[in-house]
C-alpha cells in the first residue's frame, strides 16, 4: 500500500520507469511533502523546449533588427503642433544641407562689410584707376575686341540681325578705342567731382570750427590772455618730454661677477706690490721725463702720474697724522689708518740707491719725492703696511689665526671677504672643499675669541656677517659643524654629571654658539636638523646646571633670553624656561614662608645658595640703577666685586627675571591654560611686590608683569563630572522567558523568524538562478557546436566534391595524352 500511493500521484499516462520517488527516511503525522514524486525526463524535455522556444530564437536573431522606430524631430512630443514640427524638420533638413555642402567651402560665399556696407561695393565705387585697363570688367575681353582681334580668321562677314552688313576690323577697334576714351573722360569728371565736394567739406568745416572755437578774453590792453592748461595737457606734455628707458646690459651670473672680483683683486695685489717695491712709481716717472723729439705728446698720459702723485701724498699725510679727517684716497682695503707711522719699509738701501741713480732722472723731482735721507719714500712705506688684495684659503686654523692676528675687526672682516673673492667655488674646483673648512675654523676662532681675557666680544659681533654668507652657501657643512660644536658641549656636560652627579654651566663660548645658532640657522621650524639639538642643549643646560654662583644666574638669564628668541615665531611652552624663571624668583623672594611652592631641580627651598639674589641692604637698593646684564660677567668679570656692586648685580638679575616673565606671559597669553601656567610666578611677583624696600623702577616693573597676567581671561571650562540619574538597586524578580518553538528556532521573535525565511528564501532563489545560468551556458554552447559541426561537415563535403571534380579532370587529361601518344 505504501508503494502504491506515490505511483498513483504521478501524471496519468506517464512511463513508470521515468517516476522517481523521494523516500523518506520516517513519516510524520500530518505533514504534507510536496516533491515526494517527481519525473527527471518530463522536467528536461520541458526545459529543453522552453528554450528552443526562447533562448533559441533570441540568440539565432541577435544581429537582426526588424523593429521600425519613428525617429522623426517632435513626433513624440505632444507640445508641439504640426506647424510647429513641419519648421523644425525644415530647420533641421537645410542645416544639414549646409552641412553637406559645406565640407569643402572655403567661406567664399561670405561677404565681408564695413560700417554695413559691402566691401566690394565700397571698392567698387571709391576706387581710382588711372589707366585704361582699370575697369569692372578687368581680365576679360568684350565681345566686340575678340570679333575685332580673333573674330576673322578668314570667314566670310555675316549681316546682323537687321539685315546691315557687319563691322570691319577696323571698324570695330576704332569704335573700342573711343569707348575707352569716353570712360576715361567719365572716370577724370568723377574724380574733379569729389575733389571740388572735398574742398567744400573743409572750407566748411574751418569755418564751423572757428565758430566752436573758445574765444579768449580781452585785457585791458587789448591783447587776449592765454588760457592755462589744465593738469591733463600738462601730464600728457611731460610724458611727451620724458626720459625713455636704455637698454641695460646683460645681468652677469655669480660665476662671471666672481671672475671679475678675483681680477680686480689680483690687479690691485699687483699694483700694491708694484708701489711696495718701488717700481710702479719708477716706470711713471721715466715715461714722464723721456720724451722723444719727435714726440707731439698725443700718447702722453699725464693723470696717471698725477693719481698716483696725489694717492701718494695723502698716504704720507695720513701715516704723518697731519689729516685729522682720517680721509683716504686709495683704493678697497687701504688700512694707513692702522698703520704705524714711525715704521720703515722694508726696502734696502742698495735698492734706493738704484732708484736715485738712475740715468737721466729728474733730480729736483726725484729728491722731493724721496723725502729726508735715510727714509723710505712715503709711497713705498704706505704700501708695506697695506692690506693685500689677494688672499690664499687657509688649511688650519693657526694659518687663519695667524691671517686675523694683530689687525682690527674692519681688517679683519675685509681679509675674510677677499678670502671668500678670490677662493670662490665657480673659479676652481677644490675651492669649495677650502670654504666649508673655514667656516669651521671660524667657529673655532670664535671660541678662542670668547675664551680669551677678556673676551672680545667686539670683534665676535663683527665676524657674525662672513659666518652667515659662508652659512647661506654651504648649508649642509655649516650645519654639519655647528652640530659637531653643539655635540661636544653635551657630551661634556653628561661626563660631568656621571662623575660628580651635577653640572656646571658652561663657558661663554658654548653660550656664543648657542646664540649663533638662532642666528644662522631658521628657529620657527617644527625640526630643524641643528636647531632643534640646540633647543635640547639649552634645556639640559636649564634642568642639570646648579645655580651657585651670580655668574651662573647671569649665564642662566642669558640662555633663557635665548630661548624666549628662539621660540618668538613657534611660540612652544618650553617647562624649563618657566621653571627657571620660577626658580630665580623664589631665590630673591625675602619671605618664603607659607607659599606651597614645590621647586624643581637645579633650585632647592633650603640650603646654601637658596637665598643667592636676596638683597637686604637698603643703601644698595637706593643708589640701584637698572642695566642690561653684561655677557662679560659670564666670562668671570663678577669676581672682583665689592659687596655694593654684587647687591646692584642681584637687583639687575632680578629685573632682567621679572622682564623675562613678562616676555612670557605676553608670548603664552593665546594658550588655554596660560591662566594656571603662570599661577606660580604670580604669587612670587606679588611677594616681591610686597616688600616696599625694592627701587620704584623695580616695583614698577613688577606691576607691569602682575597687569599682563591679570588681563588674562580663562578660555576655557573646568572640567566636572557628569550628572547622572541615581541607578535603582536590583531586585530579584524572576525573568520569565516565552517558549516559541522547539528545536533549532526557540528564544526567536516574530521579526527574527521573518528576516530568517527571507534570508533562506533568497538564498535558494540565488542557487536556482545560478543553477538556471549555468542550464543556459549549456545549450547555448550546445547550439553552437551543432552549427560548428554543421559547417564543417558541409566544408568537406564541398572539399571531398571538389577533390573527385578535379580527379575526374586528372583522368580524362591523362586518357586524352594516352590516346594522342598512340596516335603518334
Amino acid at each position: 500500500m505504501g508503494k502504491a500511493r506515490p505511483a498513483a500521484r504521478a501524471r496519468p499516462g506517464a512511463n513508470p520507469f521515468e517516476v522517481k520517488v523521494n523516500r523518506k527516511k520516517f513519516p510524520v503525522l500530518g505533514h504534507r511533502a510536496r516533491h515526494d514524486v517527481g519525473q527527471p525526463g518530463a522536467s528536461r524535455a520541458r526545459a529543453l523546449r522552453k528554450r528552443t522556444q526562447t533562448l533559441l530564437k533570441e540568440y539565432k536573431e541577435r544581429d537582426k533588427a526588424n523593429v521600425f522606430t519613428d525617429r522623426r524631430l517632435g513626433e513624440h512630443s505632444h507640445g508641439m503642433s504640426a506647424e510647429e514640427k513641419m519648421a523644425c524638420r525644415f530647420a533641421l533638413e537645410r542645416q544639414r544641407q549646409h552641412e553637406r555642402k559645406s565640407i569643402y567651402n572655403l567661406n567664399e560665399d561670405e561677404e565681408l562689410t564695413h560700417y554695413g556696407q559691402s566691401l566690394a561695393d565700397l571698392e567698387k565705387h571709391h576706387a581710382v584707376t588711372d589707366s585704361d585697363d582699370d575697369g569692372d570688367d578687368r581680365g576679360t575681353l568684350s565681345a566686340e575686341l575678340t570679333a575685332a582681334h580673333f573674330g576673322g580668321g578668314g570667314l566670310p562677314h555675316r549681316k546682323s540681325e537687321d539685315g546691315e552688313k557687319a563691322k570691319s576690323r577696323r571698324e570695330l577697334i576704332e569704335e573700342l578705342i573711343a569707348k575707352s576714351k569716353q570712360e576715361k573722360r567719365e572716370r577724370q569728371a568723377q574724380r574733379e567731382d569729389a575733389l571740388e565736394l572735398t574742398e567744400k567739406l573743409d572750407q566748411d568745416w574751418r569755418a564751423i570750427q572757428t565758430l566752436l572755437s573758445h574765444r579768449r578774453p580781452k585785457v585791458a590792453g587789448g591783447a587776449t590772455e592765454k588760457p592755462q592748461p589744465d593738469a591733463y595737457d600738462v601730464t600728457v606734455r611731460e610724458l611727451g618730454f620724458e626720459m625713455k628707458a636704455q637698454p641695460s646690459e646683460r645681468l652677469k651670473t655669480k660665476e662671471e661677477l666672481a671672475a671679475e672680483e678675483q681680477d680686480r683683486l689680483q690687479k690691485l695685489e699687483a699694483e700694491r706690490a708694484r708701489r711696495m717695491l718701488g717700481t710702479g712709481e719708477d716706470e711713471g716717472t721715466e715715461k714722464a721725463k723721456h720724451v722723444s723729439a719727435d714726440d707731439l705728446g698725443d700718447s702722453f698720459v699725464l693723470d696717471r702720474d698725477d693719481r698716483r702723485l696725489l694717492s701718494y701724498k695723502v698716504s704720507f699725510r695720513q701715516l704723518s697724522g697731519d689729516d685729522g679727517e682720517g680721509n683716504s684716497e686709495l683704493g678697497e682695503g687701504d688700512s694707513e689708518e692702522s698703520g704705524d707711522p714711525d715704521s720703515h719699509s722694508d726696502l734696502d738701501s742698495d735698492a734706493e740707491s738704484e732708484q736715485s741713480s738712475e740715468p737721466g732722472g729728474d733730480k729736483p723731482r726725484q729728491a722731493g719725492r724721496r723725502g729726508p735721507p735715510g727714509e723710505a719714500h712715503p709711497s713705498w712705506r704706505a704700501a708695506g703696511t697695506e692690506l693685500p688684495y689677494t688672499f690664499a684659503a687657509p688649511e688650519t686654523r693657526e694659518e687663519l689665526s695667524s691671517l686675523l692676528a694683530g689687525r682690527a675687526a674692519e681688517e679683519q672682516l675685509a681679509v675674510l671677504e677677499r678670502i671668500q673673492k678670490c677662493n670662490h667655488p665657480s673659479l676652481a674646483t677644490g675651492n669649495k672643499a677650502k670654504l666649508e673648512k673655514l667656516f669651521g675654523f671660524l667657529l673655532e676662532h670664535v671660541g678662542d675669541l670668547a675664551t680669551s681675557d677678556p673676551p672680545d666680544l667686539g670683534a665676535i659681533d663683527k665676524l657674525v656677517a662672513p659666518l652667515y654668507q659662508l652659512c647661506q652657501m654651504f648649508p649642509n657643512s655649516s650645519s654639519h659643524s655647528m652640530r659637531f660644536v653643539l655635540r661636544d658641549a653635551m657630551h661634556e656636560m653628561e661626563e660631568m654629571v656621571e662623575s660628580k652627579g651635577r653640572a656646571t654651566f658652561p663657558g661663554l663660548d658654548v653660550l656664543i654658539y648657542l646664540k649663533l645658532t638662532g642666528l644662522l640657522f631658521p628657529t620657527s621650524d617644527f625640526r630643524h636638523p641643528v636647531v632643534t639639538p640646540a633647543l635640547l642643549c639649552m634645556s639640559q643646560l636649564l634642568t642639570k646646571c646648579l645655580v651657585l654662583s651670580l655668574q651662573d644666574a647671569v649665564k642662566g638669564l642669558f640662555v633663557c633670553s635665548m630661548f624666549l628668541d628662539f621660540v618668538s615665531l613657534s611660540q612652544r611652552l618650553i617647562p624649563e624656561l618657566l621653571n627657571f624663571l620660577l626658580g630665580i624668583l623664589y631665590i630673591a623672594a625675602p619671605d618664603k614662608q607659607g607659599q606651597g611652592h614645590v621647586l624643581v631641580h637645579p633650585f632647592r627651598a633650603r640650603g646654601k645658595n637658596s637665598e643667592l639674589l636676596l638683597v637686604s641692604d637698603d643703601e644698595d637698593m637706593a643708589t640701584w640703577q637698572r642695566q642690561a646684564l653684561s655677557l662679560r660677567w659670564a666670562a668671570g668679570a663678577l669676581k672682583g666685586q665689592s659687596a655694593s656692586e654684587a647687591n646692584h648685580t642681584r637687583l639687575s638679575c632680578l629685573a632682567a627675571c621679572v622682564a623675562l616673565v613678562k616676555r612670557c606671559v605676553t608670548m603664552y597669553s593665546t594658550l588655554p591654560a596660560s591662566h594656571h601656567v603662570t599661577g606660580p610666578l604670580r604669587d612670587l611677583l606679588a611677594l616681591h611686590l610686597s616688600r616696599s624696600g625694592y627701587p620704584l623702577e623695580l616695583q614698577a616693573l613688577c606691576q607691569s608683569a602682575l597687569a599682563e597676567m591679570d588681563s588674562q581671561k580663562q578660555s576655557y571650562r573646568p572640567m566636572v563630572c557628569e550628572r547622572t540619574r541615581p541607578q535603582p538597586p536590583k531586585l530579584f524578580t524572576p525573568r520569565l522567558v516565552r517558549v516559541l518553538e522547539c528545536g533549532r528556532k526557540q528564544g526567536r521573535t516574530k521579526e527574527e523568524q521573518e528576516r530568517r525565511r527571507l534570508i533562506h528564501k533568497h538564498r535558494r532563489e540565488f542557487k536556482g538562478a545560478v543553477r538556471e545560468i549555468r542550464k543556459d551556458n549549456q545549450f547555448l554552447a550546445r547550439m553552437q557546436l551543432a552549427e560548428t559541426l554543421e559547417r564543417d561537415a558541409e566544408r568537406k563535403r564541398r572539399v571531398k566534391q571538389l577533390l573527385g571534380s578535379l580527379a575526374t579532370q586528372e583522368g580524362e587529361w591523362k586518357a586524352l595524352k594516352r590516346r594522342r601518344a598512340v596516335k603518334k
